[in-house]
């Protein structure tokens, strides 16, 4: 996908995926069956180049949670041992987001980001989710140009986008059919309640972010007794899934872009771009244009307006970032090129640090899997697509005139199109269940309209709101910031705020916009 070729030109980085008690409608307080939860890990050193305390193993999970007694898959598990006897309170998992991401690093990565006080609490858990990385993976078999996700709508192109989106389906069935519908959130939630199981926990802590957040909240609305202090960070709205997540990359853009031409203006003496929003706009559009008809080439590289549509949508919420990367488009396009080279692979995951060093045990997963499990979750979760390829061309044509930067991409048929009908329903989020969620008010892979979608429907959380935060992800660690001080009091005691909290982010505390287009 071409959306992470502008990497470099910005010059930043990626930021940074049964039995009755676990039946499909419905979560009692049974434990799950005694063949799963009561497996005895092997649990042995990650990799040579992590501490010796960093510890793997897998586990196995039904990979028909309706015919626990059938086939099984393997769940890659991780642990960190941080907690002191006396002050422990139990375990804390993480996920990523995605779908698709590798979570089996995070115990390590997340170590130094808690607070003392916190990690003398919980024993740090990873995974990778089913059908992930060093769990069973499924693959497609997709090639690089199949895994391009940014299709904008065309008139000339659009029977070539429903052949690419048929060829995805029928691509996904052919390689990985018969695990297809049992790759949802629903299973992974119940995944999840086997590994609190297997580690003899009674309830689960979690810090999830983008995707994870409506894991999380998928697993406490199927298992609200068995749910502790739970964390979402940057949230999915969980009546968007999963197309109008997609869409609202187009609509949350709007107001992010008008704020960077506001702030662009305010800048010209820097940047060059305009003295008033009116003109930043129009210099924007002129070089799409000029794009259109000609691609800008910078270094080599060359661009298409499509290509900066699709490529700075997520930029503009760091308004810094987008100046920076347009001026230097600005440039380009008038012979002048960019100092700023060498190309971030689009679509590509980073492995854990620790995947690829010598000594590891265990094979690469496929080169698509990050795609095919987005792809398998986003279509088998929920039936809310549409088949007709003609809705989609109508959307398109609709969203394109009304979200001008990103509609047309966000509205263009899917492989969902083709997909088969689920499994099971999607889960309806609705409850009281206390926990917390925090959102930054500029995100733009979960736009702020998401993440209060999200807080609407958890009708006992709290949320954490940073107003004026820009970036994907709010936690980090930083004890400077108002909204990590928080997640940090509440994981610490369980208490959530009285009342919803609104933070300013840190001076200083500049923001990468993430250029994946993961949630």
């Amino acid at each position: 996908m071409r959306i992470g070729r502008l990497a470099p030109l910005l010059a930043v980085g990626v930021t940074a995926t049964l039995v009755p008690a676990l039946a499909p409608a419905q979560a009692s307080a049974a434990e799950p069956l005694g063949r799963f939860a009561g497996q005895k890990p092997a649990w042995h050193r990650c990799d040579a180049s992590q501490p010796a305390a960093f510890q793997c193993a897998t586990i196995k999970v039904p990979l028909d949670y309706a015919r626990p007694g059938g086939k099984t898959i393997k769940l890659a598990i991780s642990r960190l041992k941080t907690s002191v006897p006396g002050k422990r309170h139990g375990v804390l998992l993480f996920n990523p987001g995605g779908p698709g991401g590798e979570g089996l690093g995070m115990p390590a990565d997340m170590k130094d980001a808690l607070p003392k006080k916190v990690r003398e609490q919980y024993d740090l858990i990873g995974f990778d989710p089913r059908g992930v990385g060093r769990s069973t993976p499924v693959t497609c078999g997709l090639t690089d140009a199949e895994q391009n996700f940014a299709h904008p709508y065309k008139p000339e192109t659009f029977d070539r986008d429903v052949k690419w989106a048929r060829t995805v389906a029928d691509k996904c069935r052919t390689r990985s059919g018969d695990k297809l519908p049992y790759i949802t959130t629903r299973n992974t939630a119940r995944d999840m309640d086997v590994i609190r199981a297997v580690l003899g926990e009674k309830k689960l802590s979690y810090l999830g972010y983008s995707y994870g957040t409506y894991l999380g909240a998928v697993y406490a609305q199927m298992f609200p007794q068995r749910t502790d202090r739970f964390v979402l960070d940057s949230s999915v709205d969980p009546a968007r899934i999963w197309r109008g997540m997609i869409q609202v990359w187009a609509s949350g853009t709007e107001p992010a872009f008008t704020r960077w031409t506001k702030w662009t203006a305010q800048h010209h003496r820097t940047y060059k771009l305009g003295t008033t929003p009116a003109q930043v706009r129009k210099t924007f559009w002129d070089l799409v244009a000029r794009a259109d008809r000609t691609p800008i080439d910078d270094g080599g590289e060359k661009y298409t307006g499509d290509d900066i549509r699709s490529g700075l949508r997520p930029v503009f919420f760091s308004p810094k970032y987008a100046a920076e990367a347009v001026a230097e488009l600005k440039k380009a396009a008038a012979g002048h090129g960019s100092s700023r080279h060498g190309l971030l692979p689009s679509g590509v995951r980073q492995a854990p640090r620790w995947a690829a060093a010598a000594g590891s045990r265990a094979a690469q997963p496929p080169a698509d899997n990050g795609n095919a499990v987005f792809w398998t979750v986003v279509c088998g979760d929920t039936a809310a697509w549409p088949h007709d390829p003609e809705q989609y061309r109508r959307d398109a044509i609709r969203d394109k005139a009304k979200y001008p930067l990103y509609g047309d991409f966000a509205s263009n048929i899917t492989p969902c199109a083709f997909w088969n009908a689920p499994a099971e329903p999607a889960t309806e989020v609705g409850n009281k269940v206390r926990l917390m969620t925090v959102q930054n008010q500029w995100d733009s892979q979960t736009p702020l309209a998401s993440g209060l979608g999200m807080h609407r429907a958890l009708k006992g959380s709290r949320m954490v709101y940073v107003k004026g935060g820009e970036g994907h992800g709010v936690y980090s660690g930083d004890p400077r910031a108002c909204a990590d001080r928080a997640v940090n009091a509440y994981l610490g005691t369980g208490r959530l705020p009285a009342r919803d909290v609104t933070c300013t982010p840190p001076a200083g505390r500049g923001a990468r916009p993430s250029l994946v287009p993961r949630f």
